[in-house]
């Protein structure tokens, strides 16, 4: 798995050494994600906000949330967003780079990982991540869309670790996992969309474009930009369900939940608001998850290089 863009199926295969074991990989891919983050999370919370509240377009919410809070509203959550690279990035991406080296070491020379192998181990790794990243994510959620609720409803969050710890004393350790359901599943297909297509796109794309021979950076812009845009239209659906399940307030004693469930949550946004709410935020989610996947994947491929010698995907 060098870095070096070759011929598919050419060259030796890699000798797995320390220097490239899953806690190295996980570490790595953490750290890829939380440089991704530092620069897409304002674009994140402006996704957010229009999934849960009503706009008249990404300029206007953008106008609203700035001119009501402040340009640091952009910023809220952002130590959730970190949290969540180190559980939900880390094995997003770590364990998909680990997979896919053992699955290559196991092959004979001159064989190619099949693209459906590559979606298994991208749906695997996400739908592991996920789950174990949901409490950041619910955290993150919630924290980036406390400014636009209104004042009695707002929950003043100080930080990540004090949102997971009151959402634990006050509703509960289980709802730390609330929305888990289309986390996960988002999460699978997040995962092996971009994860799989990125891998394949980098491997063949030299044969099909010859000008970018050689170019590594050059392929992996294209890369990530084309399975950014196919998982967009694929998440995006779940993506509106999560945020909206996740960011519910805690149901008076006595009176049912908001949504009972994801499946709740679907029917009564389409009924209510027509199919198209589905896809409420896919501009500023494609234009938070095509930089968040390039910058996230090239710092990851580069730092792993410079760590390992190989590449990470």
């Amino acid at each position: 798995m060098s870095l070096s863009l070759t011929k598919r199926g050419q060259g030796p295969r890699p000798v797995a050494t320390a220097s490239d074991s899953l806690a190295t990989k996980m570490v790595v891919s953490a750290l890829g994600g939380m440089g991704a983050a530092t620069f897409c999370h304002p674009i994140d919370v402006l996704r957010i906000q229009m999934q849960l509240y009503q706009f008249k377009g990404t300029a206007d919410a953008l106008k609203q949330i700035v001119s009501k809070n402040g340009p640091m509203a952009l910023y809220n959550g952002v130590t959730a967003a970190y949290l969540r690279q180190w559980t939900y990035g880390s094995c997003r991406m770590g364990l998909y780079s680990f997979f896919l080296q053992k699955v290559n070491a196991s092959k004979q020379p001159g064989t190619e990982v099949s693209f459906l192998m590559k979606l298994g181990m991208g749906c695997t790794s996400g739908a592991i991540g996920s789950f174990v990243g949901n409490p950041a994510e619910l955290a993150m959620v919630r924290m980036s869309a406390d400014s636009r609720a209104p004042l009695a409803e707002q929950r003043n969050y100080k930080n990540v670790f004090e949102c997971i710890v009151r959402v634990a004393r006050e509703e509960g350790v289980a709802a730390l996992w609330t929305g888990a359901t289309p986390t996960v599943i988002r999460a699978m297909l997040l995962s092996s969309t971009t994860l799989a297509v990125y891998s394949e796109i980098k491997a063949a794309l030299p044969s099909y474009v010859p000008m970018l021979k050689g170019n590594d950076l050059g392929i992996m812009f294209c890369g990530t930009m084309v399975c950014s845009l196919v998982a967009n239209v694929i998440c995006t659906p779940f993506d509106v369900v999560k945020s909206r399940v996740q960011n519910m307030p805690a149901p008076v004693k006595g009176q049912p939940p908001l949504y009972t469930g994801m499946v709740d949550c679907f029917v009564k946004g389409v009924k209510a608001e027509g199919p198209m709410v589905l896809y409420r935020g896919f501009t500023p989610a494609f234009i938070k998850l095509a930089p968040y996947t390039c910058i996230s994947f090239i710092l990851t491929e580069k730092m792993m290089k410079a760590v390992t010698g190989k590449a990470a995907f």
